[in-house]
Parts: C-alpha cells; structure tokens; sequence
C-alpha cells in the first residue's frame, strides 16, 4: 500500500446492538475485522515485524503520528466512523486506548497481513480471523454485562431483580430451544464478578480502583437466577444435563486475594 494515499479494500464493519448513553450516532457502536486496509494499530502491539509505527505513516492524520495504520491519513472505517456520527475512532482492541468508556463505541481487531487464509497471519505472527473472532467475543462480554447499567431505557424501566427475570425467560426458551434441536448435553458459564471489570469501575467506581460492590451483588443475584432455572429446566426435560460453570468466584479470588493465585502458580511451577 502506498503512502501517498490509502486503499479503499474488502473490510467488515459490525454495527453492535448495544445501546450507549449517547443516541447521537447512527449506530450505537462499530466494530472493525480486517488487514492492513483498516488496522488502526493493533500490530504496534504485536510481535510481527508488519508494522506502520513510523515515519512517514500517520504524517497527514489528525495526530501528524504514526498510529499504526497503514496510511498516510485516515483510514475508510476512520470516514466511516465520521458519517456515523462518531466523534472518535474505534480504538485498536489490543492499543491501551481500547479501555474503560473508549470501548462503548465499538473496537478496531484489524491486524495487517491477516486474511482469509489462516496460514499468512500465522507466519507473520499477525491476528487471524478466528482470533479476531475470539477477541470480539471478549470485547462482547465486557460491553454486554454492562449493557443494563449503560442503557438509560433499561435501568429506569426494570430494576436488577426484574430484568434478570427477563433474562432468565430468555435463556429458559433458549435452552428449550436448543434441547428441542436434539441437544442433552449443555454447558453454561455464570456472571463474572461484573463490577471488578474495568470498565465497571470506570464508569461506576466514583474514582476508586475498587470493584463496584452493587454491581457484583447483582451478578450473584443473577447467579443464584440462573442456577435455579438450570435446576428446573433439568427437570422438565428427560434426558438433558445442563451444566453451570462457576466462574465468579474464581475471578473474585483472583482479584482480591492475587497472593493466594501467586502461591498456586509458584506450586504448579
């Protein structure tokens, strides 16, 4: 690609139904899979010698720095994001921008030399697809297990305890669903400790670097929910064992006792 001008390629922009606080976009966020076309930094933070951290990429962007992306300027999902009504780009996922609110609009997993052929991205030591994939998955459960609390139109309709119940009704006919498609064996994770995440404590922590207690209380209720309507469901449905895997309180132990993981991981070594 030139430095004279950027490339207008193939790229694939996901517009995320998860409402943010502010309507005044067109779409309420924007996530970016691609290569180099739309890498806005990701591989500064790879170990790949596919870079664009220097000289003279980034001279005509707003910063006049490189930035990572393979351009001289702007990049299409920059234009994109502009006629969408954003005022900031989707930050590179793995860029130390990609935290707290910044990651309410949407994130960049576009890493240069990936493709569709799985073989270039691992020999440059690039972002395939798939893990792409696997990093929107993540980013998903960040913004979603805070979608109640970031969604003006949810948290002054329902308290905690009555969308959870919604909730619970979905996942109930999901798993019927599911259980009538011939599925029997099924596993499902818990909430993590939702509010020691951090975008959790930096949109709800008041300035502390503590977990947000209110939030956490509400995954445990969420928890409890869950469990009881695996119970039932496991009941009604001949044949089917439906699995619920405890994650938050091992995060939790990982967050606020870090020594005791310390001690484990010396053992294990």
């Amino acid at each position: 690609m030139g430095l004279s001008r950027c490339m207008f390629g193939a790229f694939l922009v996901v517009s995320m139904v998860v409402s943010v606080v502010h309507a005044d976009p067109l779409v309420p966020a924007l996530c970016i899979f691609g290569d180099s076309v739309v890498d806005a930094g990701n591989n500064n933070n790879l170990q790949t010698l596919i870079k664009a951290n220097f000289p003279p990429y980034g001279r005509d962007f707003v910063t006049h720095r490189p930035t990572g992306r393979f351009c001289n300027g702007k990049l299409a999902t920059d234009f994109t994001a502009e006629y969408l009504g954003f005022n900031s780009y989707p930050p590179a996922y793995l860029s130390q921008e990609a935290r707290g609110r910044n990651i309410l609009i949407g994130v960049n997993f576009a890493s240069a030399a990936s493709g569709y052929y799985e073989n270039t991205p691992q020999l440059y030591r690039a972002l395939t697809l798939a893990r792409q994939l696997e990093y929107y998955k993540d980013w998903q459960s960040k913004v979603v297990n805070l979608n109640y609390y970031i969604n003006p139109l949810l948290n002054r309709a329902y308290t905690p305890d009555q969308f959870s119940d919604i909730l619970m009704r979905s996942y109930s006919t999901f798993i019927q669903n599911l259980y009538n498609l011939g599925a029997r064996r099924i596993g499902v994770t818990s909430l993590p400790p939702t509010g020691c995440l951090p975008a959790a404590i930096t949109l709800f922590g008041a300035g502390s670097n503590q977990c947000v207690a209110r939030l956490n209380h509400d995954a445990i209720s969420f928890n409890n929910k869950l469990n009881n309507t695996s119970q039932n469901l496991k009941a009604n449905l001949p044949g089917l064992k439906l699995v619920v895997f405890d994650i938050y309180n091992p995060l939790l132990d990982m967050i606020v006792k870090p020594t005791d993981s310390g001690k484990v991981y010396k053992t294990l070594r």
